[in-house]
């Protein structure tokens, strides 16, 4: 590694290298500039970082050996060994997790455990994790701001009075009986799920969980892990909820929360809801028998057009539907699909899209593969063909050393483009299209997601 050459970026002081300590202390290097981790390359950064946000944290990467740049050869160094005062360590690499919002453009540069000769490195949990660096002001991220709406801040939730108003919810004793609360209270306390601690903050998207079986078996799922792996980051409900337990909840929330009022059937820490379509159509049913405010919404892989259509029949109108590719091998070499195909997830976007419901893409993106020139292509193909309202642009949550070992010789080639120019690609496929992080309510889907939903409600097709 030592002999390549990069030169940074001519118009830009490139960042300093950060590097830890066993203990988690976190020093820069006095001499090594960052470099940048793009699918297998190793790079100087061109793109200008973002100050660390509000929200984010540097986060160790064990066992896995810092590389920077030395400015005066432009080689890489591989970082083995530091001195600190009067203390010699090996050091270890670090990264940065980002808050909602954000979306990482570049990953750490890091030796390969084979190159670095580091028995020591555990596969690291799911997390996002993300180049960091240190600028003139203080750490730096590269990663791009692609929702800068206030609702899903991390200041917002996590208040000091969320127990309290947990526990408030439940003193009901209907609640109390209730699985779907119930999970959702785990989801809000110990999990931290910002969805589910909207149902209590009574505020913007809640959470419906609905299943607790899925037809996939994604290699970075949040809720199941193999052995070997780390543990998942969250718990399924146990026990699939019935229609009268799910629309309990979703009714409530529709009828009393503030904000950009929805729910959303299925997260992505439990199993798929359209394996349920039968109890989640009755659900919905119930809710729409209560009000009419506000959208519901499932999250979904789409792998069950027809049970799709028949939520949409039930009155859903929403849907986002996870994707981390447009290449048939790629994506199901990630998701492991059992009983479907990417074909079926295809008719299930262009019928969402007939139908009238607002069709979000979850896009789980990853530095170096999602933007090659192929796979980009492909994406701005597909979304361009089926007409998709919204890309929700997130930052696929798992060691990036799995995921290479999944991505590396499947999906499009060539090189990578960066994840602002995939973006930006995007826009210019689908005009209209709109990017971000977030979930749409009524009223704030675009001129092109309004319409047809206002032609849906009047029962044309759109």
């Amino acid at each position: 590694m030592g002999s390549r050459r990069l030169a940074p970026h001519p118009n830009m002081a490139t960042p300093r290298l950060l590097f830890g300590d066993a203990h988690g202390v976190v020093y820069d290097h006095p001499a090594l500039l960052a470099a940048v981790r793009s699918g297998d390359e190793l790079l100087a950064p061109v793109e200008r970082p973002a100050p660390l946000p509000d929200g984010s944290a540097l986060c160790l990467l064990p066992g896995r050996r810092p590389i920077g740049i030395d400015p005066a050869t432009g080689e890489l160094v591989t970082l083995r060994e530091v001195k600190v005062g009067r203390r010699t360590f090996v050091p270890h690499a670090i990264g940065a997790t980002l808050p909602p919002g954000w979306t990482r453009a570049l990953l750490p540069a890091v030796a390969h455990k084979a190159l670095a000769g580091a028995d020591d490195a555990p596969v690291l949990p799911q997390w996002a994790y993300t180049a960091a660096a240190l600028g003139d002001d203080g750490p730096v991220v590269y990663a791009l701001h692609t929702d800068r709406r206030r609702h899903w801040s991390t200041a917002s939730h996590s208040t000091p009075d969320l127990a309290t108003r947990v526990r408030a919810r439940l003193a009901d004793r209907g609640r109390a009986d209730n699985p779907v609360w119930r999970q959702i209270a785990r989801c809000a306390l110990e999990w931290r799920c910002f969805t589910a601690q909207n149902t209590f903050y009574g505020r913007d998207e809640g959470a419906v969980p609905s299943s607790a079986a899925c037809n996939a078996s994604c290699v970075g799922c949040l809720s199941e892990q193999e052995e070997g792996m780390p543990p998942a980051s969250h718990e399924r409900i146990t026990r699939p909820p019935s229609a009268e337990d799910m629309a309990a909840l979703a009714a409530e929330h529709l009828e009393t929360a503030r904000g950009r009022v929805m729910v959303s059937f299925g997260q992505g820490c439990e199993g798929e809801p359209l394996l349920r379509w039968r109890e989640i159509a009755k659900a919905i049913r119930l809710v729409r028998a209560r009000t009419q405010r506000g959208s519901i919404n499932v999250n979904t892989n789409g792998s069950l057009p027809q049970a799709l259509s028949k939520l949409v029949d039930a009155g859903l109108d929403a849907c986002r539907i996870s994707l981390n590719s447009a290449s048939e091998d790629l994506y199901a070499a990630y998701y492991r699909p059992v009983g479907y195909r990417l074909a079926d997830v295809v008719r299930s976007m262009k019928l969402a899209r007939d139908r009238g419901a607002y069709l979000a893409l979850n896009l789980l993106s990853f530095p170096g593969v999602t933007d090659r020139e192929e796979e980009a292509d492909r994406l701005w193909r597909l979304v361009a063909e089926v007409g998709v309202d919204q890309v929700q642009a997130r930052s696929l949550a798992i060691d990036p050393d799995v995921y290479m070992a999944v991505a590396r010789d499947r999906g499009g080639q060539g090189k990578a483009l960066g994840m602002r120019a995939l973006l930006d690609g995007l826009k210019h496929a689908r005009p209209g299209l709109v990017i971000g992080n977030f979930a749409r309510a009524r009223g704030e889907r675009g001129p092109v997601g309004e319409a047809r939903q206002q032609a849906r409600g009047r029962g044309r097709r759109p």
